[in-house]
C-alpha cells in the first residue's frame, strides 16, 4: 500500500535545513535512485523530485513541469530556479539536522552537487518574521488530504510541491505604521482576525483560496529563515497538482485583475522551483511510476 510521506500533512518541525541538489557532471543518475531507494523515510526527512531528475532517470511523471517564470505589473516578477532534488531535514536542534544532513550526502557520494542551502526555524508558534501569523487558512484533516494528494492512477499518497524562498525587508515593514501592517496583510496583527475593510491589494484578499473557481486550496509548510544577513520565508506549498498555486500567484502578481499583492512592498521571492515528492511502501520511497 502506497502512503503519503509524513512530512507533507505533519506538523511543520522545529528546526530543518532545505537542500537543492542537481546531478553532478558525468553522474550516473542510477546510483542517486538506488541511494534514495535505501532510505527510510520518517517525520525528518522529506523528498522531492525535480523534471531534471525524472528525465535524468528516463521518466516521466504526468502533472510534473518546470516553475514559470512570472513577471507582473510594475516589474514584478517570479523567478524559475530548477533543481534535480529537493531535501527538508528535520529535527529537534541545528546540530542534530546538520549531521543528518551530512549523513544523506554522504550516502549519494559523489552524484550530486549541493547548489542552495537554507537553514530553517520555526519562530514562535508558527509566525512569519513580520509577526503575522502564517498559514491560517491552511485545511486540516481530510480537506487536506483533498488537496494535497495525488489521486491519479499510479501516483496515489505522491504530492506536487512549490518551493519559494522569500527575502524580506524586514527594516521598511517596521516602518511601516501598524495599520499599514495589517493592510498590507489584511488581518490584525493583534488578534489575527481578518479587517472587513482590507484593500484589494491585502495579502489575504489576494490569496483567499475559496474565491477562485475552482477553489485553490494548498496545504502550506511554510518555515522562516535566515543566514545572518538575509531573513525571510520559504514557502512550501502541496496540491494535488501545481493548478492551485499558480492560480494564486498569477493573481498575486497581478496578472488575473492588475492588482499586485501588497507583499511585494516589503519582501520579493528569490526562487521558484516544482517538485514531485512520491509516496512510500515499506517505509521506502516508491518511484514505480518512473518506470
Amino acid at each position: 500500500m502506497r502512503n503519503p510521506q509524513p512530512g507533507i500533512l505533519g506538523p511543520v518541525p522545529r528546526c530543518a535545513r532545505l537542500l537543492e541538489l542537481d546531478l553532478a557532471h558525468g553522474a550516473d543518475p542510477r546510483a542517486v535512485r538506488a541511494a534514495l531507494l535505501a532510505w527510510a523515510i520518517g517525520d525528518e526527512l522529506l523528498v522531492g523530485l525535480g523534471q531534471p531528475m525524472v528525465k535524468a532517470l528516463g521518466g516521466q511523471v504526468p502533472g510534473l513541469r518546470l516553475h514559470p517564470l512570472h513577471v507582473g505589473p510594475g516589474g514584478v516578477e517570479v523567478p524559475s530556479t530548477p533543481a534535480a532534488l529537493w531535501l527538508r531535514v528535520a529535527g529537534p536542534d541545528r546540530g542534530e539536522v546538520l549531521h543528518r544532513s551530512r549523513r544523506l550526502l554522504h550516502s549519494l557520494g559523489g552524484s550530486v552537487q549541493v547548489t542552495r542551502v537554507i537553514d530553517c526555524f520555526m519562530y514562535r508558534e508558527g509566525d512569519d518574521l513580520s509577526g503575522f501569523e502564517d498559514g491560517t487558512e491552511n485545511p486540516v484533516d481530510q480537506e487536506a488530504e483533498a488537496a494535497a494528494l495525488c489521486t491519479a492512477d499510479g501516483l496515489e499518497g505522491s504530492s506536487f510541491l512549490a518551493v519559494q524562498q522569500w527575502v524580506h525587508d524586514l527594516d521598511r515593514f517596521e516602518s511601516f505604521s501598524q495599520e499599514q501592517r495589517d493592510r498590507t496583510i489584511g488581518r490584525s496583527q493583534d488578534d489575527n482576525e481578518e479587517l472587513d475593510d482590507a484593500p484589494a491589494s491585502a495579502h489575504v484578499k489576494r490569496t483567499a483560496q475559496e474565491s477562485f473557481s475552482p477553489a485553490a486550496f494548498v496545504v502550506r509548510r511554510s518555515m522562516p529563515w535566515t543566514d545572518g544577513h538575509r531573513d525571510g520565508l520559504v514557502f512550501l506549498a502541496f496540491g494535488r497538482s501545481f493548478d492551485a498555486y499558480e492560480a494564486l500567484l498569477h493573481r498575486m502578481v497581478g496578472g488575473e485583475d492588475g492588482v499586485v499583492d501588497a507583499l511585494f512592498t516589503f519582501t520579493r521571492p528569490v526562487t521558484g522551483a516544482f517538485y514531485w515528492c512520491p509516496p512510500l511502501r515499506d517505509g521506502h520511497l516508491d518511484l514505480s511510476a518512473l518506470s
